[in-house]
């Protein structure tokens, strides 16, 4: 952590409700974040300081605005916390600040091109949201325009106009969403400027981004996470590995950059797609990806008298399962590396992990949003019969 002492103030903190600017100072968020920690942890083992951003502003990468019309005044923003009203804002703290500008522009393209907005409640209207994905690495940065069909009056005189204001703009994409739905995206994306998707490079390996694609919002702290992971697995060329919960694959193949083969196990098929793509992209050929449920695959694997010597994962907010603790004990990993964005379930878990055979060595907090209650923390655990 450096520039912290920095703190700024958010106009609309109490309405929006995505972060918490001004409420605390940041050294103060990092101290309740670990403490929140080790409400869970600290029964197990000590938990390390959390790792907090040099810069705590502007970090997210992937930018997201809904557009509507307020006393009819076309504006683009976020819905109020807990309701469907529209609250415009103009720059966000924690957001990316390029992508910032390019949807201040774009609102007043719509305006200016007298294209309507979509409106919930008539189902009326075509343009519904805004998402803009930045490379942090690579600075290329994607423009998708939502609409709510496939018509776009002016298409080409609007991306032109757009590329013509914001040079900086790699590729634009329209998502056509017709359902009525909360979900931003649509199932149908249409390219109308460059390649439709954008790279970026993480820890030394390159990544393809296309508008749906999972990718760690907070790039710079991503790296920290992995690199920590990294170091807790302790990796010298000759271990198997399984990675499970994989998603696109990100720590598994940086995982198999050290490790003697990883095998990469997620439920999400799109997800595994995504992997494949991404180790060919990065010639990686000792990692492999499995479609399914991972405590099955480690069942499997118990049952035909496979091992494992190292186990990673990082499960969704609701955390692990106790028959995946079962499974990945079967296995008998001699180390187990544990990624959690959810105290109170890795709590939990690691007290399954107990039961199986498992002590817990390390326990470290890494911030990856900051401004927000998120907290992510990586836990080492050994085999008890392990010095």
């Amino acid at each position: 952590m450096g520039n912290a002492e920095i703190n700024k103030s958010c106009p609309y903190v109490k309405k929006c409700g995505a972060c918490h600017i001004g409420e605390r100072t940041y050294e103060e968020e990092l101290a309740q974040k670990k403490q929140q920690v080790e409400a869970y942890v600290k029964k197990y083992c000590p938990v390390a300081d959390m790792a907090g951003m040099y810069y705590p502003y502007h970090y997210r990468n992937k930018v997201h605005a809904v557009f509507g019309r307020i006393k009819d005044e076309v504006v683009a923003g976020t819905y109020e916390e807990g309701t469907h009203r529209i609250i415009p804002i103009k720059s966000c703290l924690i957001e990316d600040a390029q992508a910032s500008k390019i949807i201040e522009t774009v609102t007043d393209l719509i305006k200016s091109f007298k294209i309507w907005v979509y409106n919930e409640d008539t189902c009326r209207g075509l343009m519904r949201h805004i998402l803009i994905r930045k490379g942090m690495s690579t600075k290329q940065i994607m423009v998708v325009l939502v609409t709510a069909g496939p018509e776009f009056p002016h298409k080409k005189n609007f991306v032109a106009k757009l590329r013509e204001i914001h040079p900086e703009i790699t590729t634009i994409v329209q998502n056509i969403n017709d359902q009525n739905t909360t979900m931003v995206l649509g199932e149908k994306n249409k390219a109308l400027y460059g390649n439709g998707y954008i790279e970026d490079v993480l820890c030394g390996l390159r990544f393809r981004i296309s508008p749906s694609s999972f990718y760690q919002i907070n790039s710079a702290q991503a790296q920290v996470l992995y690199k920590k992971a990294m170091q807790a697995a302790a990796l010298t060329g000759t271990e198997t590995v399984i990675d499970a919960y994989c998603g696109i694959g990100t720590i598994g193949m940086i995982m198999a950059t050290k490790a003697k083969r990883v095998t990469g196990i997620e439920l999400n098929n799109d997800a595994v797609r995504d992997a494949k793509e991404n180790a060919k992209r990065n010639n990686i050929d000792n990692i492999r990806f499995v479609v399914g449920d991972a405590t099955e695959y480690m069942t499997s694997m118990s049952e035909n008298a496979e091992h494992a010597d190292v186990l990673v994962l990082d499960p969704p907010r609701s955390g692990s399962t106790e028959s995946f603790v079962k499974a990945a004990a079967s296995i008998a990993p001699k180390k187990i590396v544990y990624i959690s964005c959810n105290p109170e379930t890795l709590g939990r878990d690691l007290e399954w992990f107990h039961k199986a055979g498992y002590r817990t060595v390390k326990a470290e907090g890494v911030d990856m949003f900051a401004f927000t209650n998120h907290t992510e923390a990586i836990v080492t655990m050994q085999r008890k019969d392990r010095r």
